[in-house]
């Protein structure tokens, strides 16, 4: 995948791997736009490709008393104006088919939610929109078996396809990432580490998932260190008060310092 195929994105001759990164989900406007500004900030500082990530909705819940969203397009408006103010292209989630073509009018990468990247018709819905997909590897599937769910999108005339790894179960309670899988995904299209999901403590018997949030600078320097090709974090100013994935989320006040080591280490990889 080509990233000046997104629209907005700067920096594609940096060097540096991209980033997604955002909050979960979308809580309201002064939040987004709190958030944007400190990624945009940094991320401009250190030249790496950016996109802003945040959920229009949330479908996947473990209790039907969770937060699913502010409206759909309440939210969808609401990265339109991150990506109108900052100048930056924007990632949100898709979950029905119809998701794809509403959500394509606001944003400039289509995400598959890492539970449905095996329903046909979903993948084929973003990939017919011409935006970019980003499939999410299943907790459940192997590196090698993402190889379909590209070819999906490739079969729909869409090259603008970037696959994610997102962490594999291991057990009930936890996940686990196999770096063997980078670079075999890389054989298949452009590889993202989504470093904080794959920190995720899943189907806690209160029914809220649980998270490693300590582990984040570990895990991410590691991907960076296999050759990833982007990362993928979710962070926020106050994760505890988060309405989604709060117990794995990045504190907003520590990004900058991972960054920097990031680019840090990537500096040094490229030398090799």
């Amino acid at each position: 995948m080509n990233l000046q195929n997104i629209p907005q994105i700067k920096h594609t001759d940096s060097g540096n791997f991209f980033l997604l990164a955002g909050p979960c989900a979308i809580e309201g406007e002064e939040m987004a736009l709190r958030i944007a500004e400190k990624l945009v900030s940094v991320t401009d500082r250190l030249q790496i490709p950016y996109v802003f990530k945040g959920s229009f909705k949330k479908a996947n819940r473990s209790r039907i008393d969770s937060f699913t969203g502010i409206g759909d397009e309440k939210a969808l408006k609401i990265l339109q104006k991150v990506s109108q103010t900052f100048g930056v292209p924007t990632v949100t989630d898709i979950h029905e088919n119809e998701d794809a073509a509403k959500a394509a009018e606001y944003v400039d990468v289509l995400q598959i939610p890492a539970f449905l990247v095996r329903q046909t018709d979903l993948v084929v819905a973003a990939a017919e929109t011409g935006k970019t997909v980003n499939l999410k590897k299943g907790q459940f599937m192997s590196p090698e078996s993402m190889k379909h769910a590209v070819q999906k999108v490739l079969d729909c005339n869409n090259e603008n396809v970037m696959v994610t790894d997102r962490g594999t179960m291991f057990g009930y309670q936890d996940m686990i990432v196999d770096y063997r899988g980078i670079p075999t995904m890389k054989q298949f299209a452009t590889t993202v580490l989504d470093v904080t999901h794959s920190l995720q403590q899943p189907n806690q018997t209160i029914g809220v998932t649980g998270g490693r949030p300590d582990m984040i600078e570990t895990v991410a320097k590691a991907g960076i260190a296999v050759g990833v090709d982007g990362i993928f974090i979710e962070t926020h100013f106050d994760p505890a008060n988060a309405k989604s994935d709060g117990a794995n989320m990045l504190h907003l006040d520590y990004f900058e310092g991972l960054m920097e080591k990031l680019v840090a280490i990537r500096k040094t990889i490229n030398n090799f």
